[in-house]
């Protein structure tokens, strides 16, 4: 039997008996939202999502954001609570590399895009996303290379999409 996913109750609750900082809740609830209405707009269009998984999955994805290895130890957490499709966007939301073939999305690619376009608590595009994100880790030519290549896959997942939803995601959220 498949276990339902935890809704936006359980999972500020969740997020609260893990004790995770309210500033992280906050980027939480930012990318579930913006990760919604991508998902909305291309439902719009014939796409189909498990809306609750999004919502979960994104609300949950860096439940362990103070912990080493947080997407491991954030995935374990939704594991043993029993949220095993969580868990596997929870694990992999740090290193997933999007398909860029529309008519393969998933839920872990719009939780992933919609978490590599919000900084803290608000949109801030790919662009300033990546360039905080290479300074906050103090990146070396290789990953800063290794993090430009996926900004490159990501932009032109956004440009796809844009052109699904006929608006840039900016304007959609």
């Amino acid at each position: 039997m498949k276990n339902e996913h935890p809704d936006r109750e359980k999972c500020l609750k969740m997020l609260a008996e893990y004790n995770t900082p309210q500033h992280v809740v906050r980027h939480c609830v930012a990318v579930t939202d913006a990760a919604l209405k991508i998902a909305g707009a291309l439902m719009e269009k014939g796409f189909s999502f498990d809306l609750p998984l999004i919502t979960a999955a994104g609300l949950l994805h860096d439940i362990a954001r103070v912990e080493d290895k947080h997407w491991l130890v954030g995935a374990e957490f939704a594991h043993m609570c029993g949220y095993d499709e969580e868990a596997e966007i929870i694990r992999d939301h740090m290193t997933h590399t999007f398909n860029t073939d529309l008519k393969d999305l998933k839920e872990l690619d719009i939780v992933c895009l919609a978490d590599r376009l919000v900084l803290e608590d608000a949109y801030v595009g790919i662009d300033a996303r990546i360039e905080y994100l290479i300074k906050k880790i103090n990146a070396d030519k290789e990953t800063t290379d290794y993090i430009m290549a996926k900004k490159e896959i990501t932009r032109s997942l956004v440009k796809n999409i844009e052109k699904i939803i006929g608006k840039t995601i900016e304007e959609l959220i």
